[in-house]
This record gives structure tokens, sequence and C-alpha cells, in this order.
């Protein structure tokens, strides 16, 4: 008989009267086992036996051995052997023997051993108990008839003597398969790594013939087994759970929590822990480790307020697990967004990220740690410019974390990421040196690179300036390009220590020389230059000097305050060279000064008259001219002239400061000096136009004066006089050539040229004059004159002439009463205010002619046949003497018109007359009376 040193034969009894004192009692122990052999345990075996084994550990860490021994799965475990206590539980479906200082010796979790036998023994070095499903039938078999055999296994527990343990074991489960041996034990070497890191109880696991090591070292635990080592770092936390809060069928008032962070590859597919597996998904990068009420399947967590106050406690431990990672691993533990994937993962989820935005862990460029809560990242990956800005900016992360890799975990913990453009704000109003400066620029330039919103967004960027001031855009600042200095206050020149091209791409000029000079601070500072030169003169002077020396000369730059050789200071444009020829022409009281030497020694010639000062006459030039306000005498009569105002302006300024008797020296300058000289003969330009009318020889204007060789003028104009220059010198500055009528001025003096009886003009002139006059004279609008020049030649009173306008009246008019003009009439009439000859004249035919058809005249025929002309079609009335009464006389004409019909005396020329009228062929008349005379070919020809 065996001994029973665990009191199970009182066990059995009480059972079995329970049994037979209530049938009912059978059936519930039997369905609560079924149920947990069928569902909630059945693929908790390793995990059963290895909790078993960490339990009995205590606090030196135990050996688990698991082998297959004659057909049984045999379960060794070093530690405290099987107690009374011990037996009683695993007898019990409804009851544990779990203290508050154990996780489950022997509990409710022992029913896993049913999913692969019925005859389960435990044997220790304090004795051993079986169980059997025989045996149990065995006493009882009309209940277990009653179910067709299926009885609780382990409600009837009998002792038994085995005691043959491993050496170094202290207790051994045994257990008879009903599965194949070989596969279970594969299926437990998959799960071994885990139980091991989840039980710190364990040390090592036996699988058949492979074994798993644990150790653990400064918060790192090392699993080592036959595919090599794992590392996982871990913190554990733990306390006394609140007596209010004690629940479920394995409550207990010690709660401990661990966090596990695989270091060697991600974790995937986890589970919540309590402590061993359970069903409960989890997404989190760390697993948790904790004793947490269960249910009874140990499948699920019984979420209430114990569960809620252990995960809380573990969620506010994870960021100790954090900071215990090296500074660029940390992103790596903070849950990502997504769906939870269990409602204990989303409590974990959503605790775990309010604790890491609170603690102090991520770190910051300067080297201290910040809370997200507290922190921004640069969004952009860039190692330089968190550098640059770490002083700028309060909370900037590490550059390590503007990587992509962090994005996600700094997203998920609400860290906000610093745009160019708050960057760009930020640095608004920041000092530093120059070369600071550089280096922001140097460090942002990736990004505009590769970012065209960026650059806008750059477009705010404080930029230092070479003065010390600090402006708040590149927009218009000048980027020195060479290595000249500049002094010059107000001038938006960027420090030479902060350029940097990429200031050029943001607005800033390249400033060469030119683009200085053009600057808006130059261009004020010139303007500016006579209101106190003695304070700011000297610097400005060098300053503009040295430009002008690479960039060349600018119009404006006559405004420069220079000082003159009295030492006052003056516009650059109202100084001339000491040496100037220039100086020789002027009016002895002429605006003009004389630049003080030093300067004018100091400086290169070229400079000098680069900003205005004179050295010979000055060209002023406008491509685009709005307005005659180009500081040149009498502009506003040259535009005033023209028929269009001018499209451009080239003009010599200070013409009217020439002294009237130094013309012919000034002309000479002129001539000599390629760009005047090209002003002077510009096509309707302003300094031709000027010279013709106001510079002299002798008082009289050059205009006035015709050179020798023009004979058609003579009389009209008088011969310039001999001044020693070349006659295309004169005829550029308006000495005559020819006969030109351009604007009203030229109208006015012919008119009073040909009104001087002095002037002793051949009628072609005074012909060529009047049709001159008359072309412009629709154009104009002159004075009439007092006299004017009439077919006798001379100049009589204008209130005593007429203009023929038809040629017939010339036969009753003398000739010193028409004037001496050809066609135009009425234009000529109105220009010289003038009667029309028709308008004075009304003669009557006296006697009666002969109405002849125009083809019965033989001589007629016979020239308009030699001339191609048709023969009118009305006809003619012939005199043998035309005489016309008019104003009480009569005169004999040679031919009239009297109510449109012709009338002609019987003569060549008065019948060629009339005839040339009649075909309007007027211009023929003369051809008409010498072929009428002899109509021949002859005539004709010759």
């Amino acid at each position: 008989m065996s001994r029973d040193p665990f009191g199970t034969e009182a066990l059995r009894e009480s059972v079995l009267a329970a049994w037979r004192g209530s049938p009912t009692r059978f059936r519930e122990d039997a369905n609560a086992e079924e149920d947990l052999r069928l569902g909630g345990y059945r693929d908790r075996l390793l995990v059963e036996l290895a909790q078993n084994a960490s339990d009995a550990a205590g606090d030196t860490p135990g050996v688990l051995r698991l082998s297959l021994v004659d057909g049984e799965l045999r379960a060794a475990n070093t530690g405290s052997p099987l107690t009374a206590s011990g037996v009683a539980a695993l007898a019990s479906l409804r009851a544990s023997a779990k203290s508050t200082d154990t996780v489950g010796q022997f509990g409710v979790g022992f029913a896993a051993v049913l999913a692969v036998t019925d005859a389960p023994r435990v044997v220790s070095t304090s004795g051993g108990v079986l169980f059997s499903a025989s045996r149990t039938r065995q006493a009882v078999p009309e209940l277990a008839s009653a179910r067709g055999g299926d009885v609780p296994v382990l409600r009837l527990v009998w002792p038994t003597d085995e005691a043959d343990l491993p050496a170094g074991f202290d207790t051994e489960v045994r257990l008879p398969l009903k599965v194949d041996g070989p596969s279970l034990l594969a299926e437990f070497a998959e799960q071994v790594p885990d139980l091991l890191l989840a039980l710190p109880g364990l040390r090592r696991v036996e699988v058949g013939s492979d074994t798993w090591e644990r150790t653990e070292d400064g918060g790192v635990v090392v699993l080592t087994g036959p595919a090599g080592s794992a590392r996982w770092r871990v913190h554990r936390v733990g306390g006394e759970l609140p007596s209010s809060l004690v629940q479920g069928v394995e409550s207990r008032a010690h709660w401990t929590a661990c966090w596990a962070w695989p270091m060697d590859e991600p974790l995937t597919g986890d589970v919540l822990h309590a402590p061993t597996p359970t069903d409960e998904k989890m997404s989190l990068p760390a697993r948790l480790i904790a004793t947490l009420p269960v249910e009874p399947s140990r499948r699920r967590v019984l979420v209430g307020a114990a569960a809620s106050y252990v995960l809380d406690r573990a969620a506010l431990a994870y960021p100790d697990l954090v900071t215990a990672l090296p500074a660029v691993d940390r992103t790596a533990l903070v849950p990502l967004p997504g769906f939870p994937l269990s409602e204990v993962d989303g409590l974990l989820r959503d605790g775990v990220l309010a604790a890491l935005r609170k603690a102090s862990w991520l770190p910051l460029a300067s080297g201290d740690w910040a809370a997200p809560a507290s922190a921004k990242v640069l969004d952009a990956p860039s190692e330089d410019l968190v550098e640059l800005l770490e002083d700028v900016v309060p909370g900037l992360l590490d550059a390590e974390l503007t990587l992509p890799e962090h994005a996600k975990a700094l997203a998920a913990l609400e860290v906000p990421r610093m745009s160019v453009s708050e960057v760009v704000a930020a640095l608004a109003g920041v000092g530093g040196d120059p070369e600071w400066w550089r280096q922001v620029y140097q460090a942002l330039t990736p990004l505009a690179d590769v970012d065209s919103a960026a650059r806008e967004e750059m477009g705010s960027l404080p930029v230092p300036l070479a003065d010390g001031r600090l402006v708040s855009s590149p927009r218009g600042v000048l980027l020195l390009s060479s290595d000249f200095s500049v002094e010059l206050s107000g001038m938006r020149v960027v420090h030479p220590a902060a350029a940097h091209p990429l200031l050029l791409r943001l607005g800033a000029t390249e400033a060469g020389p030119a683009e200085l000079l053009d600057s808006d601070a130059v261009r004020e500072a010139v303007h500016r230059s006579l209101d106190d030169p003695a304070m700011d003169g000297p610097d400005l002077v060098r300053t503009v000097l040295s430009l002008v020396a690479r960039a060349g000369g600018r119009p404006w730059l006559g405004e420069l305050a220079l000082p003159d050789a009295a030492g006052e200071w003056r516009r650059a444009d109202e100084l001339a060279l000491p040496d100037s020829a220039l100086l020789s022409v002027l009016e002895a009281d002429a605006p003009i000064g004389v630049l003080d030497s030093a300067l004018a020694a100091e400086w290169p010639r070229s400079v000098l008259t680069d900003v205005g000062v004179l050295d010979g006459f000055t060209v002023v030039e406008d491509d685009a001219p709005t307005e005659p306000d180009h500081d040149l005498a009498d502009e506003g009569y040259w535009w005033d002239a023209a028929e269009e105002p001018p499209s451009h302006v080239r003009g010599i300024r200070d013409l009217d400061l020439v002294a009237r008797d130094k013309w012919p020296d000034a002309l000479r300058l002129m001539a000599a000096d390629p760009v005047t000289w090209r002003a002077v003969t510009e096509p309707d330009g302003y300094t031709g136009w000027w010279l013709a009318r106001y510079a002299t020889f002798d008082g009289v204007p050059l205009g006035s004066w015709r050179l020798p060789d023009a004979a058609g003028l003579d009389g009209l104009y008088d011969v310039v006089p001999d001044v020693d220059l070349p006659p295309h010198v004169l005829a550029a500055a308006g000495v005559r050539t020819s006969l030109t009528v351009l604007d009203e001025d030229d109208v006015t003096d012919l008119l009073g040229r040909l009104g001087d009886p002095e002037r002793k003009l051949s009628d072609a002139l005074v012909l060529r004059v009047h049709a001159a006059l008359a072309e412009v004279a629709d154009a104009v609008s002159v004075e009439p004159p007092d006299r004017v020049r009439v077919l006798t030649g001379e100049a009589a009173p204008a209130d005593d002439v007429v203009v023929l306008d038809l040629p017939w009246l010339l036969g009753v008019l003398p000739g010193n009463q028409v004037l001496a003009a050809e066609g135009a009439a009425e234009v000529l009439a109105e220009l010289l205010a003038l009667p029309l000859a028709s308008e004075e004249v009304s003669g009557e035919v006296v006697g009666e002619g002969d109405e002849v058809v125009w083809s019965d005249l033989g001589a007629v025929r016979l020239a308009c046949d030699l001339l191609g002309v048709e023969l009118p079609i009305s006809p003619v009335i012939v005199h043998d003497e035309l005489v016309v009464a008019f104003e009480g006389e009569q005169h004999e004409v040679s031919w009239w018109v009297a109510d449109d019909v012709p009338h002609a005396a019987d003569s060549p020329e008065g019948l060629a007359r009339a005839l040339a009228w009649a075909t309007g062929r007027w211009a023929d008349r003369h051809t008409f009376a010498a072929l009428i005379t002899d109509p021949t070919p002859t005539v004709l020809l010759g």
C-alpha cells in the first residue's frame, strides 16, 4: 500500500461524498473540467508547466527540463517540492494554491495537461500523486455510466510511490501521452524563448536535447538557444495592488509589470503576457509582461479597475524603458498610428503615448532633454541647420530626429514640425555675427535646391549688411561680386562675411561696381550731396569716383557735389576741368566753375568727365523722352516746332553759355569731338536746330548765312564770313546750302527777306520761295508781312497786292499789284492775308466775236493731234481784237473767260491760252502757241 503524505484519501472521500450526495455536483465538475480541457487550456500546456516551474523556483531562477520517457512527457523542475496545499489545489477546479508571493504553482491552469493525457502524475521529493480517468470511473461507475464514461479527471487524487526523479530536480510532472510526443516537443521548442523572457523565475529550459539559457545584466536579457542569441531591453516596475481593486480568480495584492523591447529585430504579431501569453493582440513596439487579472481560460484580461490600475502604471513606466535606449533609437519604441488590435492594446497605446508626451526623453540640439509636448523638430534633414538654430529655437530636437525614419514616431507624439517659413520667422530680429548668417544660408541651400515653395518662404530671411544693419529680406540687397570695399551709409550691401550664393536666388542682386553705382543708396547720396558736403563730401566723392572708374558714368551723376577752385562745393556738371578748352569759349559770367586742381590731378580725366565734369561740350541723350526736360537751352521750342514729339533726344548742353564772338572756336571744338559732332549732324536733331537759330557770326544767326557756293540763294541770304571753318562744318551748324523751309521761324524769316526792298532777288528765286512757302503754309501760323514781292521784282506794300488765281485776269492788272507766284493761290493768299484776284476783278468783254467750234480751226486741230490732246467739245468765241472793260478802262487782252466760255483774240497766243485752259493743259500753253503758229513735227520736236 502506497504511503499518503498529502492526505489524498481524505480529499477523495470528500469529493465522492459530495458527488454521491448530489449527482448534480458531479455533472458540474465534469462540465467545468471539460470546458477547461476543450476550450480554455487546450494549447497552453507548456505555458502552464513553465509557469508552475517558475513559481516553484522562488528567489533563485530555476530549470525546466522537458523530455520523452517511455511514451510519457516528463517536465522536471527545480525549486520547492510538492505540498499538501498544492495537492489540494490540483484536485480542485475552483481553487488555487497561489499565494501573494507566487503566480500559479499547480493552480487551475494544471487542467492544461488534460489536452494530452487522462492520467497525469506529479512526482516530487516530498511525495507523489496521480490522477486517472479509469480509476475515477471505477470509483463512481453509476455516475460515469450516466455520462457515457466521461468523468472529471482532476477531482480524485491518489498517492504514488514513484521517487525516481532526475538528478538535480525537485519535482517532475509525468504525462502518459495521447498525442505524438516528438511533435509536441517541437511545438514546445518554438515557445521556449517567449516563456523564458516572460518568466524571470527560470534561467534554463531544456527540450529534448536542446537547451535555452536566460541571463540578465544591466536591464538587458539575453536568451541563448540552438539558433543563437536574442537580446531584450527590459524595465520592471511593481507594487501593492490596492485592496479595493483585488478581484478575479487569480487576483493578488502584489502586481508587477515588465516592458521588454527586442534589440535585434522589431516585434511583430505580439500578444499581452499576463505573465504568460494571452490572446490579447498587441501593436506596441515593446512587449508587456504583467500580473493582470485574467479570465479562467487565461486567454483574456478581465478588464476592470484592477486591470486598468496595472495598465496605467505600466504605461507610466514606459518612458523609463525608452530612456534606457541610446537617443537615436528611442523613437523606435513610439507606438505608430493605427487601429488598436484589442481593447487592452487601445488602452495601453493611449496611456503610453500620453506618458511619452509628458516625459523628458527626446534629445535636444542643445544637448538637453525635452518632452514631446514642449519640443519641435525641423522639417528638413539638416544637421548643420539644427546646430545653428539650437540657441534660437527653444525645444528644437537633435538633428538626428529630422531624418525620415523618425517622422512617424514624432507625428504620433504630436511634435510640431518646424517648416522653412517658421524657421525664417524665428530668425527675424535675431542677432548673430555675419559668418553665422552665412552658415545659415549654406545650411538652407539644399532645401532651396529641391523645393520651390521653400525658396519662396526664404524670401523673408534676414540679411546682415556691411554697415551693421540687419534687413528683413534678401530682395534688393547687393552682393559684392569683387573684392573692393564700399563705405556709404544706407547702402544695402551684404556683409562680406555673410555673402552666399543663396541670397542671389532669393532676390539679392550680384553687385559689381555697376550695380552698386546704380543702387538707390548711391543715387540718393548723390542727389543729397550738396546738403552737407563738408560732412560727407570727401568720402562720398572717393566712393563714387571709385565706382565710376570701374563701371563708367551715369547721366544723374552730374548732381555729385565736387569742390571747385575756390573751395566751394558745386554740382559736377557745373564744373570744368582746369585745362578744359571749353572754358575759352564760354561767356565770362557763365555759371560754369573750375574743378579743384588737386582733385583733378588725383583722378583720371575720363572718370571726372563720366560724373559730368566738363572737358568739352556735354551731350545729353534720352532714348525714351516724354517731355522737354533735359536741361537743353530752348528745348521746348524745338519740341513745338516738330510735327510729332521726338522719339530720341541727343543734344549738346550749355550752348547758350557760349560767348557770341567765340562761335567759330566752339564749332571747332564740336567738330573735333566725335560725340558732339554726332549730335550736331543728327538729322532733325536739337543741336543743329539750335545752332542755326541762336549761334551767330558777327551777331547774325548761322541760319541767316549761306555758303559761297550756294549761288541759288544769291540775294536772299548773305555769304557767310570767313571764319576758317570747312564748309561741311558750317553746313551742319545751319549755314544755308539750299532753300529749305522747316518751321514757322523759317517762314517768318523768308517773308521778311522777300519784303526787304534792299534785297535784289531774281524772279526765279522769288517763284521758288513762294512755292516753298505754299508747301508749308497749312502747317504754320505767322504774322502777315507788310511788304511782298510782286511781278515787277520790287517789294510792294501788301495792301495793294492780290494773288493771281485766274490767269486771264493778269491781262487787266498791273504787275506791281500781283504777287510773284505761280500756283497755290488760295494757300498763299491765306498765308499772306492777301485777296485773290478773282475777288477784286470783274471785267466785261466788249463787243461780240464769232463762236467757233475748235475742230473748225485747222491749226488748232493739227496742234492737238500732234500733242495727242482731244479737242474740246465746247466752242470758243474768237475776236479780231479782244477788249475787256475794267474799272472804267478798256484793256486789250489775248484771252478771257466769261461765264465759263473762253474768248480769244485771233492770234496764236490768244487761241493757245484759251485752248490750254479748255483742255486742262495750262502748263502746255506755250507749246500750243508754237504749234498753232507752225503745226509741224519740226516745231514739236525741235
